[in-house]
């Protein structure tokens, strides 16, 4: 039986087993007819899953494509929603979350902002003033970034008596002495001479 192929019939169907109806050639000298009529329906007959994509043309974005188009991880998208950062919004058919421009243009504001150490609370605060030319909205803006600088300008004193402290244990240690090392020893002592904290409230930190 070589060369033996199923013939298509006139919808484009194939038979569903060409094995079995090989077997049955072999076997009977002819394909049964309860075999011989069992196909699959050709794939333009079937419906497209609804919801289940978004169309190319489409205004909306699922979670991946925001992430790639804003640049902010999925998680970190959906940490923004949950903090409010996001207005509730369109979803598909099937209960996937939409984003739309706008909410691209939103989440780029957002890691603008962050990669600048803005708070969520100073983030909020911008993303209320909307992008109107208003005088009273761009003040808004400055008082803002003015308490951001503040908070900058504190953590840069900090930093600066850190850098002070560590460079003062860096210096206990100048390599003259062959291998012993004078930092480790250092630490331990500071360890049991610093004064233990007053049990004030934690300071708010700065997120």
């Amino acid at each position: 039986m070589r060369g033996f192929a199923p013939a298509e019939d006139a919808a484009g169907d194939r038979p569903v087993d060409a094995v079995l109806a090989m077997c049955c050639v072999l076997a009977l000298g002819r394909i049964p007819t309860g075999v011989r009529n069992r196909t699959v329906p050709s794939l333009e007959t079937f419906k497209p899953l609804q919801g289940q994509a978004v169309s190319a043309a489409s205004p909306y974005h699922r979670i991946g494509d925001a992430a790639r188009l804003s640049g902010v991880p999925a998680a970190t998208i959906r940490y923004y929603e949950k903090e409010g950062l996001l207005p509730v919004q369109a979803r598909a058919d099937n209960r996937y979350r939409l984003y739309s421009d706008d909410e691209i243009h939103r989440l780029r504001f957002i890691r603008l902002c962050r990669a600048m150490d803005m708070s969520l609370d100073e983030v909020r605060t911008l993303l209320s003033l909307g992008r109107g030319p208003d005088t009273a909205t761009d003040h808004a803006a400055c008082a803002t970034v003015d308490e951001h600088l503040s908070h900058v300008r504190t953590r840069l004193h900090e930093l600066q008596a850190l850098e002070s402290q560590l460079l003062s244990l860096r210096g206990r240690c100048d390599g003259t002495d062959g291998n012993r090392c004078h930092v480790i020893e250092a630490l331990h002592d500071r360890a049991d001479a610093d004064p233990l904290p007053l049990p004030d409230p934690p300071a708010r930190r700065h997120v």
